[in-house]
């Protein structure tokens, strides 16, 4: 029986945009970048999720709180400096990430969250929703496709302008290790450490055995 293999991702736009900078200016370049995010089976020193480019170079790190009482990682840079603190919420009925400057988990430090667009999903969908947007009448960005067969987009607000998109990565190695790994492609002048974080939030909210 022939595979169903989701559509093709949209192209990156054309011509001048507007930079998206959410965790920070740095990480917009004016070129696409290509990233691998591989989960840890086992991850005790190493961290849950590492990330590296092209050439394998690591570029962050997500490490897990596990003494914390609700589920917290953090997003590392190489150096192992912390850019993001990201904590479920608690007694949150869509799965509400929120997603912290540094390793902060204040009011004033919230950069963004993440939830279920809908409590009953046959297909991934959420919300992203920025800090500023205390209304969330609509969203700033949101997440669709498949997490089942690991092929989804990040969508800029809720329109058809595509930021990101994701797909499983498949090698022997990692199979071998009991790895999970995804391939984003994130488009010029987008954020890509904010990319990082909305993908491992996927990975979370998905995996949740008590949804």
């Amino acid at each position: 029986m022939t595979p169903n293999y989701p559509p093709p991702a949209p192209a990156p736009p054309s011509g001048p945009v507007i930079p998206i900078a959410i965790v920070g200016p740095q990480f917009c370049v004016p070129y696409t970048v290509d990233l691998t995010v591989t989960e840890k089976a086992i991850s005790l020193t190493d961290g849950d999720y590492a990330v590296t480019d092209v050439n394998g170079s690591i570029l962050f790190k997500v490490k897990g709180k596990f003494l914390s009482l609700r589920d917290r990682r953090v997003l590392l840079d190489a150096a192992g400096n912390p850019l993001l603190s990201m904590q479920q919420k608690a007694m949150s009925m869509h799965r509400r990430w929120q997603v912290f400057r540094g390793d902060s988990t204040n009011t004033g430090d919230l950069l963004f969250s993440v939830k279920k667009s809908s409590l009953l999903q046959f297909k991934t969908e959420l919300d992203v929703i920025l800090a500023s947007n205390t209304t969330e009448s609509v969203c700033d960005f949101k997440i669709k496709g498949s997490f089942h067969e690991r092929s989804c987009l990040v969508y800029h607000g809720d329109s058809t302008n595509v930021i990101a998109r994701m797909n499983r990565q498949y090698s022997v190695k990692n199979i071998v290790l009991g790895k999970d790994a995804f391939g984003i492609t994130i488009y010029p002048s987008v954020d890509y450490a904010f990319v990082v974080a909305l993908i491992v939030i996927l990975d979370e909210i998905n995996e949740d055995r008590h949804d």
